[in-house]
């Protein structure tokens, strides 16, 4: 995958992402920032490159450029492998098709202290450059799973997390859910909603009250309040 800028590539090595070699343009980035994060690179020992601002602007993603592009292994993000703090909450987002959707998702969800996200039946690849740019880097930081619906609801309920999908017809307040943990927050993408998988006696449909004429907020927007709401309740906003 390809990193581009320069708070994203020190969080992707803080993380300990493996890279593979970059490429750097001094006279694209302010030297004092750009020098801090060679320093983190120049610890990794991983190849690093000086191109021409020209080679610079072939290599960097859109019009944004810091002097500084990676190039690293797609880690693997499995279910199986994610390990939660004691009393968790976690954010499902299912079906989300905008890449740059999901990078405000995992912004929010770091901001808010959510323990982790799970991606279910997601059609965008996770490391899509305007994943990483949206997120600001956290999608290297944030505890991250990727699965089926199936198999996130069924991991969910081994977990023993109760789970409140955000619908527009659902019949319970946000404000009145009970998002303390541990407890999972489902979204679903903006043209479909969620599917019929989150339906059952152990998941309650939650709403947020939409007082104009759209019937549904963009899905940051929507995760945001719920995680924040979920901050409110365990009493650290």
């Amino acid at each position: 995958m390809l990193i581009d800028g320069l708070r994203e590539i020190s969080r992707a090595i803080r993380s300990s992402i493996h890279l593979v070699e970059g490429f750097f343009c001094p006279q694209k980035a302010d030297s004092g920032q750009l020098q801090q994060v060679l320093e983190l690179w120049a610890a990794t020992g991983t190849p690093l490159w000086q191109v021409s601002p020209a080679v610079m602007e072939k290599l960097a993603y859109g019009q944004r450029q810091e002097g500084l592009v990676a190039v690293a292994e797609i880690p693997s993000r499995r279910l199986e492998d994610l390990v939660l703090p004691d009393r968790p909450v976690v954010a499902v987002l299912e079906g989300v098709e905008k890449p740059g959707n999901i990078g405000a998702v995992l912004r929010s969800a770091d901001a808010a202290g959510i323990s982790a996200v799970l991606l279910a039946d997601c059609p965008v690849d996770l490391w899509n450059p305007n994943t990483i740019r949206a997120s600001l880097g956290c999608v290297f930081t944030m505890p991250i799973a990727i699965g089926t619906s199936q198999q996130v609801l069924g991991w969910l309920r081994r977990q023993e997390i109760r789970m409140y999908a955000a619908r527009v017809e659902g019949t319970i307040l946000y404000t009145e859910a009970e998002l303390r943990p541990p407890s999972a927050i489902v979204l679903g993408s903006e043209a479909q909603g969620l599917s019929a998988v989150w339906t059952g006696p152990d998941i309650q449909a939650i709403r947020l009250p939409m007082c104009g004429q759209a019937d549904s907020l963009n899905i940051s927007v929507a995760a945001a309040v719920l995680f924040y709401e979920s901050l409110r309740q365990r009493g650290l906003g």
